[in-house]
């Protein structure tokens, strides 16, 4: 982890009720999906190019449902109010400002027509996406996508690797299953079936299945991404059916701790693609390197999870930019290195083993 990130994380855990850190820091089983995601990027470095730069470099990339942005995503994560009284609002004012998307979670404790609202306070174009995830009850779903879109969100990012809640040692040493008094999932509330005036829960079910997401395409127009794709025959089928784009992720290791680390998944993903639609990779990033480790992958852009709520936690929307600001900083400094002017000068052969370099001599 960068170091500055790294203080910031300190900071993060000192300010946090300890469950709530073990909430947000902690992972499925013993955690070796977890620990993978950031081991996998330090078993690659980047081969840099010489004599092939530019004075400046164009940060950019355009996604589906987004202006041009930093390739930096702020990933959806839930209840943002545990780290911060401004919660969502906070996160959304800081990727507004700094021309990045926000994936405002289904489980935002801050309802996604303030998160949008806050975004647009800053700046009227902010690109803020809705992370969903499809009910066996395709009215709940299509309630929640009508206000997803009459909120003004460009975007649906559908989880799809959550047939069944993963299994929490922290959580469930602590006794942490319900949010505190005064919070809630701001977004499950009013919905058909729950109970008057308030949120019903988040329902799993592994009866989910593609005609859920045939049936979601017929209610939105919205660019509809698909997160949590690991094996290349799902990515296939994805595109088969006509989404937009395919975020590989294995849920910051919250669900399957047998999953292996995101970016051990992304060539092959990628590969299967074959630049059909963008890939994002989410899990595991913690330096501006391992941004430019993930595009020089095939990656179109990263998500950014964990990190962001050490900002949060730390000094609320300041720390959320503060964030943002390190990883575009380091970014831009690593694609100097490599002799870019953009992120498409990131190329996979860029990318070798660390410890050991088969396309150079030496």
């Amino acid at each position: 982890m960068s170091p500055e990130l790294a203080a910031l994380h300190a900071k993060a855990r000192a300010a946090l009720d300890p469950v709530h850190y073990d909430y947000y820091a902690g992972g499925a089983g013993e955690e070796r999906a977890l620990a993978e995601n950031e081991a996998a990027f330090g078993r690659l470095a980047l081969l840099p190019r010489v004599l092939r730069g530019d004075a400046a470099r164009d940060l950019a990339v355009e996604l589906p449902g987004g202006r041009p942005a930093l390739p930096v995503l702020l990933a959806p994560t839930a209840f943002h109010r545990l780290a911060h009284p401004d919660g969502e609002a906070a996160t959304a004012r800081a990727a507004a400002a700094a021309g990045t998307v926000l994936v405002t979670g289904m489980a935002s404790t801050v309802a996604v027509g303030e998160v949008t609202a806050a975004a647009r306070a800053v700046d009227a174009d902010a690109a803020v996406w809705f992370q969903l995830y499809l009910q066996p009850e395709e009215e709940v779903t299509a309630c929640l996508v009508r206000r997803a879109e009459r909120a003004g969100c460009t975007a649906l990012v559908v989880t799809v690797d959550s047939p069944v809640f993963g299994r929490h040692r922290r959580d469930a040493d602590h006794g942490f299953h319900e949010l505190p008094a005064g919070l809630a999932a701001e977004n499950m509330r009013g919905l058909p079936g729950g109970p008057p005036g308030g949120t019903r829960p988040i329902a799993m079910s592994p009866t989910i299945s593609w005609g859920h997401l045939d049936r979601l395409r017929e209610v939105t127009s919205l660019p509809v991404w698909l997160k949590g794709v690991l094996h290349p025959a799902d990515a296939r089928a994805a595109v088969a059916r006509g989404v937009d784009g395919i975020v590989v992720s294995n849920h910051g290791g919250r669900q399957s701790d047998l999953a292996p680390a995101a970016l051990d998944a992304l060539p092959a993903v990628v590969a299967e693609v074959a630049g059909r639609v963008p890939v994002v990779l989410d899990g595991g990033v913690r330096r501006g390197g391992d941004v430019a480790v993930a595009l020089a992958l095939g990656a179109a852009a990263v998500g950014v999870g964990r990190p962001v709520l050490w900002g949060l936690a730390a000094d609320g929307e300041a720390g959320v930019a503060r964030v943002l600001a390190v990883l575009r900083d380091e970014f831009d400094h690593v694609l100097a290195l490599c002799g870019g002017r953009g992120p498409a000068d990131l190329t996979p052969d860029l990318v070798v083993p660390r410890g050991g370099c088969e396309r150079c001599d030496g």
